[in-house]
């Protein structure tokens, strides 16, 4: 159990995934190795040869990754042609009090939801200026973009996320010999989103009752009264590194912000995965079994697809609408399009680094047959309560 336990507890201390999962993929060679002096030099070099190569060796991991460099690449056009930003032009036209403003807001975290990054960014700092006009503080505009941004991209069916969940769920159910596709018991886990689905609501709450409590109470009331809208006149928005994140995502000078340059690609994504997921799994003999409903034979067709497949497909679909549209309209050149795309790899590249850590981790369990170990220790121990 050591390897996990350190990387988790090295998190922890030093506040970096990076070098902790690598300490832990390290620590549980080195014990493979047998503790010795000399293990503890080849349980290093293990770490990337054997580990790190094996991790991508793996065409379900290659393609969570292909997958989600093309999801990054796409939000970049995007938002370099000035898609996104017009959608949420669009829907900031309703913001006309404090609590529409916020409203809006939290509409428009549920409108980007195919990333978090792209969300955070973009919906707080486009809806900043208006939230501003209406003194609402810095502090419940953080708040309502943060606590937006992360459940609706971990709950919806396509997003730069859904890569690696499914991996996580294939390899699971591959462990404990479920036949289901990942995407299936995805879809199917859904409802039991406990956490996203009353934050997401709670925030929707708090907005319309306009009911706010403890210090977020007091930032507000700070700025109704004062209009001071920050605790402190510092504002964090001209840091170097907010604004060189800004830079990747804003769009180019003369871009015209038309909502549809940003909706067409996401509904493509949306539309092709959903079709890709129904080619893969087609089979005559389930919609021709009349004892299942429809819904029953969609939940059977979709438990059979390659979600993996359709995933590369709609990933692939949305950025070339996305640079049709942006060529289409003159917006960029292919060469700037593909600028764009590259700058949208370089967003995913930290998640792909974890991920490919975490598979390196997770083979090292396995080698060391860790879920083996916890299931003899709580097999027949532990109540079913």
């Amino acid at each position: 159990m050591l390897p996990p336990l350190i990387a988790i507890a090295m998190a922890l201390l030093l506040k970096e995934v990076f070098i902790s999962l690598f300490i832990g993929i390290w620590a549980g060679a080195f014990i493979l190795n047998g503790f010795s002096f000399g293990g503890l030099i080849s349980s290093f070099l293990e770490v990337l040869q054997k580990y790190v190569l094996g991790a991508l060796n793996n065409s379900s991991h290659l393609s969570v990754i292909v997958f989600s460099m093309m999801i990054g690449g796409m939000v970049a056009i995007i938002s370099r042609n000035g898609g996104m930003a017009g959608v949420v032009n669009q829907l900031a036209r309703y913001a006309n009090s404090p609590r529409n403003s916020q409203l809006i807001t939290w509409l428009l975290g549920l409108a980007i939801f195919f990333d978090d990054y792209a969300n955070t960014l973009i919906v707080g700092n486009t809806v900043r200026p208006v939230t501003d006009r209406y003194r609402v503080s810095r502090e419940k505009l953080a708040y309502i973009v943060d606590s937006t941004a992360a459940p609706v991209a971990a709950i919806a069916f396509v997003t730069t996320w859904i890569g690696a969940e499914l991996d996580y769920i294939d390899g699971a159910s591959k462990s404990l010999g479920i036949q289901e596709s990942a995407y299936s018991m995805f879809l199917n886990s859904l409802s039991y989103s406990f956490y996203p689905i009353l934050t997401l609501i709670f925030i929707l709450m708090i907005i319309l009752l306009e009911k706010d409590y403890g210090p977020m109470s007091d930032a507000e009331n700070r700025a109704r009264l004062t209009g001071r809208l920050s605790a402190s006149n510092a504002d964090i928005a001209d840091s170097d590194e907010l604004e060189e994140a800004m830079d990747e995502l804003a769009p180019v000078p003369g871009a015209p912000l038309k909502w549809y340059n940003g909706l067409f690609p996401v509904l493509a994504v949306i539309v092709v995965t959903i079709v890709g997921l129904l080619y893969t799994g087609h089979d005559t003999a389930i919609w021709s079994n009349d004892k299942l409903g429809f819904f029953g034979k969609l939940s059977e067709v979709i438990g059979k697809s390659d979600s993996y497949t359709a995933l590369l497909w709609s990933s692939l679909t949305g950025v070339v609408v996305a640079v049709f549209m942006t060529l289409a309209g003159r917006i960029m050149t292919l060469a700037g399009c593909m600028n764009a795309m590259v700058e949208g790899f370089k967003t995913m590249l930290p998640a792909i680094v974890i991920l490919t850590l975490a598979w390196s981790l997770a083979q090292i369990t396995e080698d060391m047959h860790t879920a083996d170990y916890l299931t003899s220790l709580v097999a027949g121990n532990i109540s079913a309560y």
